[in-house]
């Protein structure tokens, strides 16, 4: 039997390339899988690379079985918010549909563990601006809809065989590997901290904000911010907690406090030397003024502790890879 390994779909892209490199740095069995419509297989370090997506069945069976896959993470996925409303069908067939195939494939090969990339969109708007774990589920888009019918597809399978998972929850995933080895290549990025450091780095004209007339002390919305680095380490907690018999769980991946849209911008401002052009716009329909994470629950059930929980860093990590793609004229 060959020695016991792990799969990482999406294990190419932003999150997943982060998690294949402490994977690698602790020397594990990894399999990537990626379809490389998002991802880059430069950013694949460590590990034996295959070009696939999960909605191939004959080529996700063959992978768990020659390779006698354990434990499966599961990072492939649209996440595109605005994209998902253009075209959901598009989101329900790679974020829910080839979750089904995958999942199917899982059971059949008898992988014991499935860490799986959900999101804080799962939530919707919120009344109070802070989410935990218990809180009512009311997606507002069909990527967070998509995202939340996995869940519950995983839940049912968990419940029916022996099957453990954990679900992990983002909130606003930002920053790039310190070291600068990895970090976020996305193209038409729409995540605040990688657009602003794009702009900085002058690959954008100008940053858009969108509403400044919010509740909020000065009017733009407010977020919790993760480093990507973090919630890389987040992933490997969660592994060894399920290596270890622990329950299947869903856990907020967050900090628990959160930064305004300007705060960001004065952050960036303060890093670069230099002021970002900034456009003010009207709300963006569906866009809650806040959105915080209730996260005790990671920190005593995997033993999560942040190492990178400090927005100055997560800018200055952001900066210096946006440089660097600059430099490789990326």
């Amino acid at each position: 039997m060959t020695q016991a390994s792990i799969l990482v779909t999406g294990g190419a892209g932003y999150i997943g390339s982060h998690v294949v490199k402490l994977l690698g740095e602790r020397n594990e069995n990894i399999i990537i899988l990626d379809d490389l419509s998002t991802g880059f297989e430069s950013a694949v370090l460590h590990g034996t690379f295959i070009k696939g997506n999960t909605g191939n069945k004959e080529l996700v069976r063959s992978i768990l079985k020659e390779h006698n896959v354990e434990s499966v993470l599961h990072f492939a996925a649209h996440t595109i918010v605005p994209e998902s409303v253009e075209n959901p069908l598009k989101y329900y067939q790679n974020n829910t549909c080839y979750t089904r195939n995958l999942l199917e494939c899982c059971s059949d090969a008898g992988v014991k563990n499935l860490i799986f990339s959900s999101t804080a969109a799962v939530y919707g708007e919120l009344e109070t601006g802070f989410a935990s774990e218990d809180t009512p589920k009311a997606p507002i888009n069909p990527y967070g809809s998509s995202k939340l019918m996995s869940e519950q597809m995983i839940r049912d399978l968990s419940q029916a065989t022996d099957l453990n998972h954990v679900i992990l929850r983002y909130f606003n995933v930002a920053g790039s590997d310190p070291d600068g080895q990895v970090g976020q290549s996305t193209k038409n990025a729409t995540l605040l901290i990688k657009v602003a450091a794009e702009v900085a780095v002058g690959k954008r004209e100008k940053l858009l904000v969108f509403g400044t007339d919010y509740p909020t002390p000065d009017g733009t919305g407010i977020r919790d911010y993760i480093h990507v680095s973090d919630l890389a380490a987040a992933h490997i907690n969660a592994l060894d907690y399920l290596r270890n018999d622990g329950e299947s769980t869903t856990l907020n991946c967050g900090y628990g406090h959160g930064f305004s849209v300007r705060e960001v911008i004065n952050a960036i401002n303060k890093e670069n030397g230099t002021p970002l052009t900034v456009e003010e716009m009207p709300r963006r329909a569906g866009d809650p003024p806040e959105l915080i994470s209730v996260a005790e629950k990671i920190r005593s059930t995997i033993g999560w502790e942040p190492q990178f929980d400090d927005l100055d860093l997560i800018v200055r990590t952001s900066l210096a890879w946006e440089k660097k793609l600059s430099k490789q004229g990326g």
